[in-house]
């Protein structure tokens, strides 16, 4: 308690320091209270733009708070742009830490000297963020390579925050009126397990290994390879990757890369994650992207950072799937089914009620550029359709609606004339048709070939196992059969041999009434 006593005054005293307070009431009609605390507070300085005093506010606070200034600096739409232009030096400006921490770190866990364990190691840190800090290298054989190292101290600055957050939902869940149904204490367990799983970079580099298998044949996404033997979890070692940040527009315009066909390239590959292999790069922010210039790879996607990604069990694709190609066809009388059928609305929900809603969302939306469309309006007005018909949050989804939204702002960024449901609907479709037609049959039973070619072949035997036990069962059941008419007969004889007693004792008793009333009388 003390410990989130102490963590709360720090997030206050750099509130203040940094005049957080201040750009948070100035939209407020409340002028009396800005003077009130420029009165109270007028030791602080205030004279760097606000954009800056945001992010050093951030940086101060730690990696849970510049994860939180990553995501709103890839939404333009909804930040101020001199905002937004500074958070999105959060992506891969973070200060670094001592290059001879790095050193340190990478002797414990490697157990030698950067020195001897590569051919050559440059000290300054090439990127910075808010969980480890890359270094470039060589290995001896001359290949290049980036070595990742975890920051110091990052377990106990993370657990002081989520501590926090959890208090916080404790509050909103008690004290807001929404707030059981948004289920703040799952998500913030959901944002805690993801933040923790971040914490061990052999499960980023086990996840970057997964999402390069699942696009080795892909001429659309590259992922570098990990060297497993110079892997450890806070140090990991992968091939180095060259390429053009997604951000720098006009350098990949110079480069001749065709934006209009990267942005495409970034929804084919967002929809292929989620819905081929359930499994997705939930950090999409643009420090993670590159765009390769090698003349082999020319164009392609380059994903790094691999400390946080998302699953989906089948349930959660065939949902969403539903519902995309819903939205797409403009059928909101099944997104209303879908939602009611698996539970998340409850089951007295009126379908009509709930598709006029959901109308009233989407239907302005469609047939609309990308630079006239804010998901971030739209998630808005479905999150007020939701809580009036008290759809509940799923907490499994965060990671993915936080990753729309990254897609979103890279969209924009690259296309705002992109066309999000023309270049996502025929994938989806082809996906479908790919899961419940004869094709997706087909490789259903191929999936499930070698399971059978093993169950075959015991059919006979397990056939016979089955056909004994119900002759078995039909022994049983004769014998209980004869022994339940053999108790039936028994209880008759024992009814016949107590109705003849009976009557015997009733017959002496009266012929001795009869004897005294005669001889006595």
């Amino acid at each position: 308690m003390i410990l989130k006593f102490i963590r709360l005054l720090k997030i206050i005293r750099v509130t203040l320091r940094y005049g957080i307070d201040e750009i948070a009431l100035s939209g407020l009609q409340v002028p009396g209270l800005l003077k009130l605390l420029k009165t109270a507070l007028f030791w602080r300085d205030l004279s760097a733009p606000r954009g800056e005093r945001l992010r050093k506010a951030l940086e101060d606070l730690g990696p849970i708070f510049v994860k939180f200034g990553q995501v709103l600096s890839t939404r333009r739409d909804l930040m101020p742009p001199d905002i937004a232009e500074e958070l999105a030096k959060l992506q891969d400006r973070v200060p670094s830490f001592d290059p001879d921490l790095a050193i340190a770190q990478i002797q414990k866990s490697l157990g030698a000297h950067p020195d001897t364990l590569f051919g050559s190691f440059e000290r300054i840190p090439v990127a910075s963020a808010s969980i480890a800090q890359v270094h470039f290298a060589t290995l001896k054989d001359g290949r290049e390579v980036a070595v990742k190292v975890l920051r110091p101290g990052m377990k106990d600055t993370i657990d002081k925050d989520v501590a926090l957050m959890q208090v916080a939902a404790s509050w909103l869940e008690a004290l807001w009126a929404d707030g059981k149904r948004l289920k703040p204490k799952e998500v913030v367990a959901e944002f805690d397990k993801y933040l923790h799983d971040e914490l061990d970079l052999m499960r980023e580099a086990a996840n970057g290994s997964q999402l390069r298998r699942n696009f080795m044949d892909s001429d659309l996404l590259l992922v570098p390879e990990m060297h497993w033997d110079y892997c450890s979890s806070s140090v990991i070692v992968m091939e180095r990757m060259k390429g053009i940040p997604i951000s720098q527009i006009e350098r990949l315009r110079e480069a001749g890369v065709d934006l209009s066909k990267l942005s495409r390239d970034g929804v084919t590959i967002f929809f292929t994650q989620i819905f081929r292999d359930g499994f997705f790069h939930a950090d999409m922010h643009p420090g993670n992207i590159l765009v390769s210039t090698d003349p082999a790879t020319f164009g392609r996607y380059i994903a790094l950072d691999f400390g946080i990604v998302g699953t989906l069990n089948d349930f959660d694709k065939d949902y969403l799937s539903q519902n995309f190609l819903a939205f797409f066809q403009r059928d909101y009388k099944r997104v209303a089914q879908a939602h009611i059928e698996s539970g998340w609305a409850p089951k007295e929900t009126r379908v009509d009620e709930l598709e006029a809603a959901v109308r009233a969302c989407c239907e302005p939306i469609f047939d609309r550029p990308l630079k006239d469309i804010s998901f971030g309006q739209v998630l808005l007005r479905l999150f007020q359709t939701s809580r009036r018909f008290n759809v509940e949050v799923q907490p499994q989804l965060v990671l993915l609606q936080k990753t729309l939204l990254n897609i979103e702002g890279l969209g924009r960024q690259l296309d705002p004339d992109l066309d999000l449901w023309k270049t996502a609907k025929p994938y989806l479709e082809r996906w479908m048709s790919e899961q419940v037609g004869w094709r997706g049959l087909l490789d259903k039973l191929k999936d499930e070939a070698p399971r059978y070619s093993h169950i075959f072949p015991q059919l006979p035997r397990l056939a016979h196992q089955a056909l004994s036990r119900m002759a078995e069962g039909n022994q049983d059941h004769q014998m209980l059969a004869a022994l339940l008419a053999e108790q039936r007969a028994t209880n008759t004889l024992l009814r016949t041999i107590i109705y003849f007693a009976g009557g015997l004792l009733a017959g002496v008793i009266a012929a001795q009434l009869l004897y005294h009333w005669y001889f006595l009388t």
